[in-house]
């Protein structure tokens, strides 16, 4: 298989990764925000989906919206999360008796409690405070909601698993970043149950996860041995500015790292000279997750001191100013010609300075810019 793919659009995109889950069970997706991860998922799910039929039960930035609060604003005391009763992804919800199913997951990582009324399909959150009693009708943090959501979801998935005939039409399962709110520890518990569902019994179905999270996407990777089982295939996923394009590179020969798909990004950038005002953004990051490992204070230190500035001032104050600015994803400016030989200069610098596999980096792009 080659390492390198280019699909034409998201359709295409999705149809190839269905034809990949014909022979593995699991696809892991590392992807930027910004590149269509969730567009993607949408895409896959709209090609199982014939009249009535479906084959996708899906977790993305569209299923916490299934979840919307009722701050009751008139009285300001009976607060709920309402459920949106008319997706499938409820199906079976009081028979299957959702939440004793939800809460061993949901205290895995939250301290506050929950009952669900099947009646009129809301949420009532409560916690345990300090002195003892039980203080009910919360509202719980923005990320307390979106462990809830995650939980449920879950829950749902242990269903699916264990071949629960209300989630009998699931097939497939694509799940876009579910952690966006939560820390690191979380993200690593995360990973870990969700891995943990997926391959802990045997089952027909199939998966997607993608992510823009590089711990939570390292830990799915080892959890479900991406490196070396023929059963899951990773893949860093990139669209080229001004194209209609998506590339898929295959990532399981090595560990996958997010400063080294970064910094491959921005070697190729240089080389095919498309550089944009946000890849300054993107050397600073590096830089500075560079700096930390090394334990220097500043991102600064990383940077090569020529002869006439042995501070390394010149090059610290522009990245300073560049990657300062309102930079966009989505608006791209190409960088001044200048500036291009800075950028140039710095990341060459970076990469004679602390030596990275070489394999990585070729000295021309593969195809030419668009």
């Amino acid at each position: 298989m080659s390492s390198k793919k280019t699909l034409a659009d998201l359709n295409a995109l999705a149809k190839h990764l269905r034809g990949e889950l014909k022979n593995k069970k699991h696809i892991l997706l590392y992807a930027y925000n910004g590149t269509g991860k969730t567009r993607l998922s949408m895409a896959f799910k709209d090609i199982g989906k014939q009249d009535n039929a479906r084959d996708t039960l899906y977790f993305n930035a569209f299923t916490e919206d299934l979840f919307t609060w009722d701050n009751d604003l008139e009285s300001d005391s009976d607060r709920k999360l309402k459920i949106n009763r008319d997706s499938h992804f409820f199906d079976g919800l009081a028979e299957l008796e959702m939440d004793t199913r939800i809460r061993p997951f949901l205290h895995r990582y939250a301290d506050f409690d929950f009952s669900i009324n099947y009646e009129d399909w809301t949420v009532h959150f409560s916690r345990v405070a300090q002195q003892g009693e039980t203080v009910d009708h919360i509202k719980v943090s923005r990320g307390e909601e979106n462990l809830f959501v995650w939980c449920f979801f879950l829950a749902i998935l242990q269903l699916v698993m264990d071949g629960a005939e209300a989630y009998g039409w699931v097939k497939f399962i694509y799940i876009d970043d579910p952690i966006s709110s939560l820390d690191d520890n979380n993200a690593i518990a995360v990973g870990s149950d969700l891995a943990q569902l997926l391959k802990g019994k045997e089952s027909p179905i199939r998966s997607v996860i993608s992510s823009h999270h590089a711990l939570f996407f390292n830990v799915m990777h080892n959890e479900l041995d991406a490196h070396k089982s023929n059963k899951t295939i990773a893949f860093f996923l990139s669209q080229p500015k001004n194209t209609a394009d998506y590339r898929l590179r295959h990532t399981n020969a090595t560990p996958f790292f997010h400063h080294v798909a970064m910094l491959t990004e921005l070697h190729q950038a240089e080389q095919s000279g498309q550089l944009y005002t946000y890849h300054f953004n993107m050397l600073r990051s590096l830089l500075e997750k560079s700096a930390s490992f090394h334990g220097f204070p500043s991102f600064s230190a990383c940077i090569k001191q020529d002869d006439d500035d042995p501070d390394g001032v010149l090059h610290a104050r522009l990245i300073n100013i560049l990657s300062h600015g309102n930079y966009s994803l989505y608006e791209p400016q190409e960088m001044l010609e200048e500036n291009k030989a800075y950028f140039k200069k710095i990341l060459d610098d970076f990469l004679d300075r602390y030596p990275f596999n070489p394999e990585l980096f070729p000295d021309a792009p593969e195809e030419a810019a668009p």
